[in-house]
């Protein structure tokens, strides 16, 4: 992925959209196995459900190992911060305390014992980013972390498309591209190839990574991203990279350059392929289909219209699996409203709103660009997309962004027992 990326030294000089406190190479204080933690993270949203792999995996083994990286990653945090420091701060706090109506309208079991096991796995995801708060610096250590894990993903899926091409590009999903060796749909395929982009683009920008590192990234990326003709997904990194760079435009001269050059070939391959991107966009879909969002308004509408009590409506019914009436939601306020009622709605619309102004009112800065792009990229998908009330990408996506918007923790003075004393020689006594 390159040695920079990776390891997280800068090839050049300091740009000056990344020269505030914190905006360097990991900590010398952020502990390797933190990495690990949030691999394992990534890996329990995963999910277990999707396309046909090359070799049928059972569901329940699925189930198994993303629960247990989950498992692994808390019982990994709680070790590695043992005296249980913690910062606090607005995202973490916002989401602790969606897990309220998320318990109450899920005790009542209106969707089964499976609500109650959905909001165990949502409090130990809780719990993990509490643990990990304490390195939540301003520093870009996460976002090494976040590009790392999903790229070899990206990998895995590209391995599948390599091994058996008619099984990555199955009929079934209209010759998208999906997961043959991890039962991934084109959506969460296409989600991680546009956020691991952005991220790398930023990094580059702000130069913390080289040219070539940045291309063995980016490219694969963009290419895997188009095969899964996953519109949400592209409009989500164009216009959180518009964000992103927008707000770095003042005070970097690469992100100038950039923007400038992005501008006048996206102009030109507009004109060029008007025809060929109009037919990728419209995925063969008929003008109708198209309209209502290929049969989701028509979702949509049932669940708004279905008959409701009045705890039903603040609380929700219960942590289910994101559908109504057997077809799913994808939309993610509607499937807040639908499970943790309007009480869960207002929390996940304060976390947003509540990241998009720390992050309006920090200094321009890579870490500040990067957030904003997360963030932009999180509420556009958030339209056609669910996932924003449980553990899911998403909300790890938002984490990050919390973590790159986090104050530099100050220094702590050593007590004075503890500085060392200069011995005095006998003779200068005397």
């Amino acid at each position: 992925m390159g040695r920079d990326l990776m390891r997280g030294g800068p090839p050049g000089g300091p740009d000056t959209a990344g020269t505030q406190p914190g905006a360097g190479p990991r900590p010398a204080g952020t502990p390797k196995a933190v990495g690990i933690v949030w691999a394992l993270l990534a890996l329990n949203t995963l999910g277990s459900a999707g396309a046909k792999t090359i070799v049928p995996l059972p569901r329940s083994l699925i189930q198994l190992a993303t629960m247990g990286a989950l498992v692994a990653a808390f019982a990994l945090a709680l070790v590695l911060n043992l005296r249980l420091r913690i910062r606090a701060g607005a995202f973490a706090f916002l989401l602790t305390l969606l897990l309220v109506p998320s318990v109450i309208s899920s005790a009542n079991l209106a969707v089964g014992y499976g609500a109650l096991f959905r909001c165990t796995r949502l409090a130990l995801f809780v719990g993990v980013l509490w643990l990990l708060s304490r390195w939540w610096d301003g520093s870009l250590t996460f976002v090494r972390y976040h590009v790392r894990m999903y790229f070899a993903v990206l990998v895995l899926v590209a391995a599948g498309l390599v091994v058996s091409p008619g099984t990555a590009m199955p009929e079934y999903y209209g010759g998208r591209l999906v997961g043959a060796l991890w039962p991934l749909t084109p959506p969460q395929i296409g989600q991680y190839a546009a956020v691991i982009t952005g991220l790398t683009v930023l990094l580059l920008l702000g130069r913390r990574t080289t040219g070539g590192g940045a291309a063995l990234v980016i490219v694969p990326s963009l290419a895997l991203l188009a095969m899964t003709h996953t519109r949400t997904a592209t409009l989500g990194l164009i216009i959180g990279l518009v964000l992103a760079i927008g707000s770095l435009i003042l005070t970097s001269a690469a992100a100038r350059r950039f923007f400038a050059w992005t501008v006048l070939c996206a102009t030109v391959a507009t004109v060029v392929f008007s025809s060929a991107l109009q037919a990728w966009f419209l995925r063969g879909q008929s003008q109708e289909n198209f309209s209502n969002l290929t049969g989701r308004a028509k979702v949509w509408d049932a669940l708004l219209a279905a008959p409701r009590t009045t705890g039903e409506k603040a609380l929700g019914t219960g942590l289910g699996d994101k559908s109504f009436g057997g077809l799913p939601i994808d939309n993610s306020w509607l499937a807040v409203y639908h499970e943790q009622g309007l009480i869960g709605v207002t929390l996940v619309a304060a976390i947003i709103i509540v990241l998009g102004g720390v992050a309006l009112l920090r200094p321009p800065s890579l870490p500040r660009a990067c957030a904003i792009f997360l963030i932009g990229y999180v509420a556009i998908s958030s339209y056609t997309e669910a996932g924003l009330g449980d553990a899911s990408p998403y909300l790890l996506h938002l984490a990050l962004a919390a973590s790159l918007l986090a104050a530099p923790a100050a220094a702590t003075p050593l007590p004075a027992t503890a500085v060392l004393r200069r011995r005095i020689p006998p003779w200068a006594r005397r």
